[in-house]
């Protein structure tokens, strides 16, 4: 195979990753998932009352994924700044429920932190985030959405590492007066 068509099949596989995600300008897909508790939450019923940051993890903290682990650890840590903004954390697992219910069992969440199951990969998919290989899941992304449910911010990592850090998000909020 020459270079130019190696070259053109990278090209169009990388743009076919691309197709369907989210981009800044444009509204959040709404979706409706379940907490590990069962209790149901849309996205559209959040942004209305405070800006959201979405996190889409590539496994659960302490079952599949370091960088997962480290990435929900900042945003712990960094709770109480997020709850002095005025902004709500949502997590997004893309996986079994019963894998996040082992990991998540016994741990306490700040109330402005949601912690969402995505068994059947439906948002992950309907996000474009779907990373269709061997032992993976999801594409860890990070979008920041206003009141109105419209991005102002996103970042997918097509690698494992190179997550968006609560630095990062509470540097792009405005500072409540």
């Amino acid at each position: 195979m020459t270079s130019l068509k190696k070259i053109s099949l990278f090209l169009l596989a990388s743009l076919s990753l691309l197709a369907g995600q989210p981009a800044v300008g444009e509204p959040a897909p709404d979706f409706s998932l379940k907490t590990v508790a069962g209790k149901a939450v849309r996205l559209s019923e959040l942004t209305p009352t405070s800006p959201v940051v979405l996190v889409m993890l590539r496994g659960y903290p302490g079952y599949q994924c370091p960088y997962c682990q480290l990435q929900v650890r900042d945003f712990t840590q960094n709770a109480q700044s997020f709850v002095d903004v005025g902004v709500q954390v949502v997590f997004v697992y893309p996986g079994p429920i019963d894998k996040a219910s082992e990991a998540i069992a016994g741990k306490d969440f700040p109330s402005s932190r949601k912690m969402l199951v995505d068994p059947d990969y439906a948002v992950t998919k309907q996000y474009g985030l779907r990373w269709d290989a061997a032992k993976e899941t999801a594409y860890p992304s990070t979008f920041l959405l206003d009141t109105k449910g419209v991005i102002y911010f996103a970042k997918i990592a097509k690698m494992h590492a190179g997550r968006t850090s609560a630095a990062e998000i509470l540097e792009l909020l405005p500072k409540k007066k």
